[in-house]
């Protein structure tokens, strides 16, 4: 519905509704897909947007809205075969930028759950594995997290990562610490990555949370943002994993990095759509919010922070969804795919800052949605390899130096 302003003069006026489609990027998408995307953007509007500020709050996860995520069918999106939900890749990123669009945590959850664990499984996985853990994974019946970053190390998990495994007969046991596992605290299985003592090279292991002595979660209270999603500091003490639980083909951490170009591909789609949030909250309330006399939205510096809005927002969509493509064809390189984390994340970052803005003091307000999109950027702009990685690893592919170290 057209927003109307609430000045006298401007009172029978029809304004143009928030829209962060400017280059009209959705009509990339066939029938089918643009059919799922729309049913992800009710739910999300009609379901999620009416609670998410509550529990954003008060630091915790809407287990309610489980029963109508399952429903969705969106349980590996990208992902063929296993009860899967399938689709491009243009339609994996178009969905979860439409989740984070309205919730960037929200947005995690899935992304942590359908990308990172169901993603490790799905890549490094024997045909046995994923036959057993996809399809309840795709139903949401099993939720899943992704333990590879710790409490001392964190970009350097490649050569420096502290968690071991030992092989005794068909049995691992596995040794550490975990840090920042979105969905740890609550969820079912756990992808664990160690390094084996005797080889060296980092592989990965499926831990079912619940039932397996020696290894507990601790919660991470007080985040300042991504607050609904449930973050958690794993320890692990003398886990013992038998082997048909070992991924079968991760055999070291290159096998990981293949996982994390995937999310990095993702995490370009959600800090867009953490923009687009961002930019439609405050555009609306530009054109309500009358000062002097008028709405603000009619005021030129104003006018500028949105133009400046929507213009990071349209060059990174069309990022993106180029991104699709090459992903599609199989041309997503390591380098590609850090490309658009690096510059979508970044560009989000400043567009949220000016959506703040627009609001003033508002916009550190909760209830005004600004406020969330502003503060879940940050982790945006650092999770799944920070922007200064993405740029070192862009720099070694195009110098042929690495400067990682």
């Amino acid at each position: 519905m057209p927003i109307t302003a609430t000045p006298t003069t401007l009172a029978q006026k029809q304004l143009p509704a928030p829209n962060s489609d400017f280059y009209s990027i959705y009509e990339t998408l066939n029938a089918e897909e643009l059919a799922t995307v729309r049913r992800i953007r009710e739910f999300m509007e009609e379901k999620v947007a009416p609670v998410i500020t509550k529990y954003w709050v008060d630091d915790a996860f809407p287990f309610e809205l489980l029963p109508a995520v399952k429903q969705l069918g969106i349980g590996g999106i990208g992902l063929q075969g296993y009860g899967c939900a399938g689709g491009s890749q243009a339609l994996v990123g178009f969905s979860q930028m439409e989740i984070a669009r309205v919730d960037p945590s929200f947005a995690t959850f899935v992304d942590v759950h359908s990308h990172l664990a169901m993603g490790s499984i799905y890549l490094n996985g024997s045909e046995e594995q994923k036959r057993k853990w996809l399809p309840p994974m795709a139903r949401f019946e099993k939720i899943g997290c992704f333990g590879m970053t710790e409490p001392l190390v964190g970009s350097g998990a490649g050569g420096g990562m502290l968690t071991t495994a030992k092989r005794e007969d068909d049995t691992w046991i596995l040794n550490g610490e975990k840090r920042w596992i979105g969905n740890a605290p609550w969820c079912d299985i756990s992808i664990i990555w160690a390094k084996d003592v005797a080889d060296g090279q980092v592989k990965g292991f499926i831990v079912e949370n619940k039932t397996t002595p020696g290894f507990s979660v601790e919660k991470i209270e007080n985040k300042i943002s991504l607050k609904v999603v449930q973050n958690g500091h794993i320890t692990l003490k003398n886990v013992r994993v038998p082997e048909e639980n070992r991924l079968q083909n991760a055999k070291s951490f290159r096998d990981a990095a293949n996982v994390l170009k995937m999310t990095r591909y993702t995490v370009a789609w959600m800090a867009t759509g953490c923009a687009m949030g961002a930019y439609e909250a405050a555009l609306k309330y530009s054109q309500e919010r009358s000062q002097f006399g008028k709405p603000i939205g009619s005021f030129q510096l104003v006018q500028d922070l949105l133009a400046k809005m929507i213009a990071n927002i349209t060059a990174s969509q069309c990022l993106i969804v180029r991104e699709a493509e090459l992903n599609d064809a199989g041309k997503l390189t390591g380098a590609r795919a850090s490309v658009g984390k690096a510059f979508c994340t970044a560009k989000c970052r400043e567009t949220v800052a000016w959506a703040r803005e627009i609001l003033g003091g508002n916009g550190i307000v909760a209830d005004y949605k600004v406020a969330r999109f502003f503060a879940d950027a940050e982790p945006l702009y650092t999770y799944e390899g920070t922007y200064q990685m993405q740029n070192l690893i862009l720099g070694k592919a195009i110098t042929g130096f690495s400067a990682y170290v």
